[in-house]
């Protein structure tokens, strides 16, 4: 029987030096200290043996119950110890790895644009102004030398908005283009001015290559005393050669708008065919990017300004063209479809 005690004790203990998972350790428990195990059975045989043999097999039974509860003990405390430490590992952190890099924007490529011209124009001494986008009839069309009966309105494509007032029903509009804060700006402001005007404008009209309903102008103002139609070209060879470089060809030739007299378009040549012709330009080779010309006495009549003291010039172009132009881009839409393989090109 002592053989039998010493057998199982060194069985046990060897199969609890291997074992490295928790839950296993009731499952060995079990089957070596539980009520039904072969040490318990042992010392429950104890009262059908001599009395000799029973003291010394009781005792032998006792010692090995006694070892292996205790080696149980540091083997449940060895394992925590090595749970605690595997989550401490887990947990921690290493001050000495990079930081976790968080995917960065960018400015959508027209803002980019925007803010280029204005940085541009700004360096000549221009200011920026802003103004509503939900505008009034008068600012849009009247006060710019055009009349409700006028023909240059149908080339406008109007959104109109109905609004009310306590005199009566006030036309009102998405502004069709940024020349209404020239008539703000000439309205409000003193000569010498010298400001540029950016902002989205709205027409009512189909989607093409070159069209949307939405988009980008920035117009720019200027009214001093003795303003020529040379310090408009001025500017704007200026402008194109900072912006296009000066290996891209300008056309700068006559042209008619409502609010300037003479007027002027200036167009850039065609990057996407060269001059030959295709798609984005509308197969001239030639791109206008703005109108100009000097402003009409008339508008600065309205705004409070003498023209025979003052004189100024204006002009306005759409900001959406000019990356199509920069970076070879033959349709608008792509601006404006979300689509993050485009954008993340700039």
């Amino acid at each position: 029987m002592l053989q039998k005690l010493k057998a199982l004790k060194a069985n046990a203990i060897q199969e609890l030096e291997s074992i490295d998972i928790a839950k296993e350790l009731e499952s060995w428990r079990i089957r070596y200290l539980g009520k039904k195990s072969e040490l318990t059975q042992i010392l429950r045989s104890l009262a059908s043996l001599p009395i000799e043999e029973k003291r010394a097999v009781g005792a032998c039974a006792n010692e090995v119950r006694a070892e292996l509860e205790d080696n149980l003990r540091q083997k449940e405390q060895a394992l925590q110890k090595a749970q605690l430490a595997l989550s401490a590992q887990k947990e921690s952190v290493d001050i000495t790895l990079p930081g976790r890099s968080f995917p960065r924007g960018h400015l959508h490529p027209i803002t980019q644009t925007l803010y280029e011209i204005c940085d541009i124009f700004g360096s000549m001494g221009f200011r920026v102004m802003e103004g509503p986008e939900v505008e009034w009839d008068y600012y849009n069309f009247e006060a710019l030398n055009i009349p409700e009966e006028h023909p240059a309105r149908d080339v406008m494509s109007t959104s109109w908005i109905d609004y009310e007032t306590d005199s009566g029903q006030r036309p009102m509009l998405l502004r069709t283009h940024t020349t209404s804060v020239t008539a703000r700006t000439i309205e409000t402001m003193s000569p010498p001015i010298r400001v540029v005007e950016p902002g989205r404008v709205y027409r009512y009209e189909a989607s093409d290559a070159t069209h949307t309903p939405m988009f980008h102008q920035i117009d720019g103002l200027v009214v001093d005393k003795g303003i020529t139609m040379g310090d408009l070209k001025g500017t704007l060879y200026e402008f194109a050669r900072r912006f296009f470089g000066e290996e891209r060809k300008v056309r700068f030739r006559c042209d008619y708008f409502p609010f300037v007299e003479p007027g002027a378009e200036m167009a850039i040549e065609c990057l996407n065919c060269g001059g030959e012709g295709c798609r984005l330009c509308g197969n001239s080779g030639w791109i206008e990017i703005l109108g100009a010309g000097m402003t009409h006495p008339e508008v600065l009549r309205r705004g409070g300004i003498d023209p025979e003291v003052y004189t100024s010039f204006a002009f306005g172009m759409g900001i959406d063209r000019l990356p199509m132009l920069r970076h070879n881009i033959d349709d608008i839409r792509l601006f404006y479809g979300s689509d993050l393989r485009f954008l993340k090109q700039f």
